[in-house]
């Protein structure tokens, strides 16, 4: 499970937010239109939307500014931001549902092909940057480890329950404002840490210091954080899991992002021996070859 991996802190996340701020204007001459996100699933007038959760509506995309129900996005109640123009094609993303079912046949239905969707409009990045091959491949990437991660999209929240008390860092000026035990792993790749909840909170704009239970009720927040870990973290290795895609370093680095402390170098061959399979079966479900460097 998903402990300290993540070592990133709120100032790294200021850092990188300053970085990102002044990259456009110094590489403006050669860089790439961004990829546009793609639309997140339909607003419905049923659902309750928590702050922080998106919607797509007219062909534009909306985060919720706080808990509303059946206020229409760009509408009179102001209970939305707008997040700019989106893509509603069927296919945009290069994972189709028909896909996702294949591998994942025995997910729990909490974890829904459309929570996933909805949740890459905060990455656009994601599986959106380079040619085809590399788009699929660092899907396949991603979806292997979460599949490894659990056990097929079968576990929501860590198993080990007696761990639950062990994720609040006191010293942090935040504390633990949710609970003491209120911080355990949730999610595709198992957020977990007060520290960790914050930062994941602040880059999607999700109170998840608060409520983190949003996480594991919600499948595109959970989506999200695992996107975000995905995108923004290097955990114990010296790259993103996407820097390791898009870059052509090969699936054994994103091993190593999440877990290589563990199990890379010799240190458990099991566990990265199923990561791999499964990365193999995914590349083959997309159409595309592995690439070089999959093992860590």
């Amino acid at each position: 499970m998903l402990k300290s991996r993540i070592l990133a802190s709120l100032s790294a996340v200021a850092v990188a937010g300053t970085l990102a701020a002044a990259l456009p204007a110094a590489s403006a001459a050669t860089a790439t239109p961004a990829p546009v996100p793609i639309c997140a699933e339909e607003w419905n007038p049923s659902k309750a939307y928590a702050g922080g959760l998106t919607a797509s509506h007219n062909g534009r995309n909306w985060r919720a500014k706080w808990w509303n129900r059946n206020n229409v996005p760009g509408g009179p109640s102001g209970n939305w931001t707008d997040k700019g123009a989106c893509d509603n094609r069927e296919g945009s993303f290069v994972v189709s549902d028909a896909q996702f079912n294949q591998m994942f046949p025995s997910r729990k239905p909490f974890y829904t092909y459309k929570g996933l969707v909805t949740a890459l409009s905060a990455y656009p990045a994601f599986a959106g940057t380079g040619d085809d091959v590399t788009k699929k491949q660092e899907a396949a990437a991603f979806l292997a480890n979460v599949s490894h991660e659990t056990g097929g999209l079968f576990h929501i929240v860590e198993v080990n329950t007696a761990n639950y008390s062990h994720y609040c860092d006191e010293k942090q000026p935040f504390g633990c404002p949710a609970g003491l035990s209120s911080y355990y792993g949730r999610g595709p790749i198992q957020l977990s840490w007060n520290y960790n909840y914050k930062a994941a909170g602040d880059a999607l704009e999700i109170d998840l210091l608060n409520f983190p239970n949003l996480v594991q009720n919600e499948a595109s927040v959970a989506w999200a954080t695992g996107i975000w870990y995905w995108m923004t973290q290097n955990g114990p290795g010296t790259m993103t899991p996407h820097t390791a895609m898009v870059g052509k370093h090969g699936f054994g680095e994103t091993i190593r992002s999440i877990n290589g402390r563990l199990e890379c170098n010799g240190a458990n061959p099991r566990q990265v021996e199923n990561r791999v399979r499964l990365y193999l079966r995914f590349t083959e479900i997309l159409g595309v070859p592995p690439g070089d460097n999959i093992y860590c």
